[in-house]
């Protein structure tokens, strides 16, 4: 980054940890983070990261791995946010906690994807409107779009933020990530809410009702974030929203820890195996019981 030295010494190194207010020029934030929902954050982040991180190696689910990666992504952010508590000046930290908590839930949506195809595909077809294949091609690929989208504003906002200067452009490819991820979460809503009709009339295995539970308080907590970030952005770094961290902890911080923690007590990568037997050992008892009666035909017959 440039040095800029229209800026005060104190402030000049974009690693600094000025930790006073320098007269004429805002925190980054244009408040200080508050050290304590820091910590909490990182602690919470942490505990999911570990647990989802735990579960890979047991079960290796690709739900699992990709809400490890959602936690870690949402647990760095919030390190620098901790780091900004203590050095609010610091453009290092900022530009980590702008992007990272930008792309997060990108990876939690992407879990979601992921774990109604694998229904899908243990249930059959018929229990859906797209094929399993279809959900990873279609939302995968649009989560990696609104990924890079929203990366690349992030990166762009954060620099000109820490050179004080315009970050209207950075700002509105973010907007633009989050909108585009906005749409694709509604068609996935509608869809999945189109599996759960199906599901009433096919019928679900045990343990089932719980993982679609758990997916539809996710998804609706990255939801409610997605909305909130979208108008915050729209509203500008020096908009109400923005300026106010209470918002951003109760509408992003705690949202993202609710869709990641939903997982927690309601593991897919641990309920599904287990109900995937159950309907393999029934299908397979009723094949059993169909070739029985067959037989019992056939006897008859002689």
């Amino acid at each position: 980054m440039a040095i800029d030295y229209e800026l005060p010494e104190s402030i000049r190194d974009p690693n600094n940890c000025q930790h006073d207010p320098v007269p004429g020029f805002d925190y980054l934030y244009s408040y200080r983070p508050n050290l304590t929902a820091g910590v909490v954050f990182c602690v919470l982040f942490l505990i999911t990261f570990l647990w989802h991180g735990f579960r890979i190696f047991r079960y290796r689910r690709w739900t699992s791995a990709l809400l490890t990666v959602g936690a870690l992504t949402e647990l760095i952010g919030w390190i620098g946010r901790t780091w900004s508590a203590r050095c609010p000046y610091n453009s290092n930290a900022f530009m980590i906690q702008i992007v990272t908590l930008i792309i997060g839930p990108v990876f939690y949506t992407a879990a979601l994807y992921v774990l109604l195809g694998n229904l899908i595909i243990i249930l059959g077809r018929n229990y859906s409107l797209l094929s399993a294949k279809m959900y990873t091609i279609i939302f995968v690929t649009c989560d990696v779009i609104s990924l890079i989208i929203q990366a690349v504003g992030g990166a762009m906002a954060s620099m000109a933020s820490g050179d004080h200067k315009d970050t209207k452009p950075g700002t509105n490819i973010m907007v633009g990530g989050v909108i585009f991820q906005l749409v694709a979460m509604t068609i996935f809503a509608l869809l999945s809410m189109d599996f759960v009709r199906r599901s009433t009339k096919f019928g679900l295995p045990k343990g089932y009702g719980k993982i679609l539970f758990a997916l539809f308080i996710s998804l609706a907590a990255i939801y409610a974030r997605s909305i909130f970030r979208a108008v915050e952005l729209i509203g500008g770094w020096t908009g109400y929203l923005m300026v106010h961290e209470v918002y951003f902890i109760a509408l992003d911080g705690a949202l993202m820890v609710l869709a990641g923690a939903i997982f927690l007590p309601f593991d897919p990568a641990s309920t599904i195996p287990k109900a995937r037997r159950a309907t393999e050992e029934k299908a397979s008892a009723e094949s059993s019981g169909d070739e029985h009666v067959q037989d019992n035909k056939a006897g008859s017959r002689v």
